[in-house]
C-alpha cells in the first residue's frame, strides 16, 4: 500500500454492527532541522480520534553524535501537548518557566488553553536512540480560554498481564486511570508486548464502547481486530467496541488512542487549534509581536510563524466536513 492510500476494513463488534474501519499509513514531515516524524492524524480520511486531534511519530533513530531533536521555542493555544517516549530524553521548557526532562515511562502533559510557547530539546549528553509520540488533544469551549499549565508525571498506572504491560498515559481503560488532567473522555495506552521472538501473544484492552478507537503501532507487527499492521500505520476503529484485541507473534510497542465523539468544529494551523479564521490571525499576530505567549529559557531564538494562506481557514467537524 502506497502513502496517502487508506483501506476499509469490516471489524464486527459485539451488537453486530460493523464500525468504519479505516488504515492510515501517514506520511513523513520534517521537524525542524534534524528530525523527521510520521504524521497520522490528521489526514482526509479520519481527521480526529476522540478529541486527538495530532499525532505524529518519531523513530526509532540513532542520534548519536548528532544532535537528536531541536525545536526552538514556538507557541500553541486551544490544546494539549502530550509528549511519550520508547527510548531517548527530551528537555522541555516553557514561557511558564517550566524545565523538565523526560524519559521513556514519563509524561510530560502540557495544556495551552489561552496560549503558551515552549521548546524541545535532547541535552547535550543524549542516549543514543530517539523513539516517541508526540500528540495534540482539542481543548473544548469550557477549558480552551483558561490559563496554561504544565504536569509531569514520572509514575503511572500499569496493568500486567504475562509478557504484556499496559501504562495509562491519559484518560482510563478498565479499572486505571492516569492522574493527568484531561478536559474530555479520553484514552491514551501504551501496550507493550515483550517476551521472545517468535511466541504468540494475545491481549484484550477494555474500552468504553461510546469511545472512537484508534490503534497506532509503533515497533514490531500486529495483528489488531483482524487487521494486520506494520510500524508506523494507525487504524481507526470506529465506536462500539468493549475492547480493542491485539496479537503479536514477537516483541511490539503498541499505543492505543480512544475518546467520545468531538463535537465542536475545529480550525487547525500551523501549532494552533480555534474556532474561526481570526482567531488564529488574531493569535499569529499576537506570536510575532510578542506578549501573549511569554518568553521560553534558554536564549533559542523563536520560531517565526508561517504566513497566513491567502485564502479564509474554514472551520470543519470531525469527519472534516466545512462548516464555514
Amino acid at each position: 500500500m502506497s502513502p496517502g492510500e487508506s483501506a476499509l476494513y469490516g471489524c464486527t463488534v459485539a451488537d453486530g454492527t460493523e464500525p468504519e474501519s479505516v488504515l492510515l499509513p501517514g506520511h513523513d514531515v520534517p521537524l525542524g532541522r534534524y528530525t523527521t516524524v510520521r504524521r497520522l492524524l490528521p489526514q482526509r480520511p479520519r481527521r480526529m480520534v476522540g478529541a486527538w486531534c495530532f499525532v505524529d511519530h518519531f523513530g526509532p533513530d540513532d542520534v548519536s553524535g548528532r544532535p537528536g531533536m531541536q525545536v526552538p521555542p514556538h507557541p500553541h493555544t486551544g490544546l494539549q501537548t502530550v509528549t511519550w517516549l520508547a527510548e531517548g530524553e527530551i528537555l522541555h521548557r516553557d514561557s511558564l518557566g517550566n524545565v523538565q526532562a523526560i524519559v521513556p515511562g514519563q509524561l510530560n502533559l502540557m495544556t495551552a488553553a489561552h496560549g503558551i510557547a515552549h521548546s524541545e530539546q535532547s541535552p547535550p549528553e543524549h542516549p543514543p536512540g530517539m523513539h516517541g509520540l508526540q500528540l495534540w488533544v482539542a481543548l473544548p469551549e469550557e477549558a480552551r480560554h483558561g490559563e496554561a499549565r504544565f504536569e509531569h508525571h514520572d509514575a503511572l498506572p500499569v496493568l500486567r498481564d504475562g509478557d504484556v504491560t499496559v501504562t495509562v498515559v491519559v484518560g482510563e481503560a478498565g479499572p486505571l486511570r492516569s492522574p493527568a488532567l484531561v478536559h474530555t473522555p479520553l484514552l491514551g495506552a501504551e501496550v507493550l508486548f515483550s517476551g521472545p521472538p517468535g511466541q504468540h501473544r494475545r491481549h484484550r484492552l477494555p474500552v468504553d464502547p461510546a469511545y472512537e478507537t484508534a490503534v497506532l503501532v509503533m515497533s514490531g507487527t500486529a495483528e489488531v481486530a483482524g487487521v494486520a499492521l506494520a510500524p508506523g500505520s494507525l487504524l481507526y476503529l470506529g465506536q462500539g467496541r468493549t475492547a480493542v484485541p491485539m496479537e503479536t507473534a514477537g516483541p511490539a510497542r503498541l499505543f492505543v488512542l480512544g475518546g467520545t465523539p468531538f463535537e465542536e468544529p475545529l480550525v487547525m494551523w500551523w501549532n494552533f487549534v480555534g474556532r474561526s479564521h481570526e482567531e488564529i490571525a488574531r493569535a499569529r499576530d499576537d506570536w510575532m509581536r510578542g506578549g501573549r505567549f511569554g518568553v521560553v529559557p534558554g536564549g533559542q531564538n523563536p520560531l517565526p510563524a508561517p504566513e497566513m494562506p491567502t485564502v479564509r481557514l474554514k472551520a470543519r467537524d470531525r469527519h472534516g466536513r466545512v462548516l464555514s
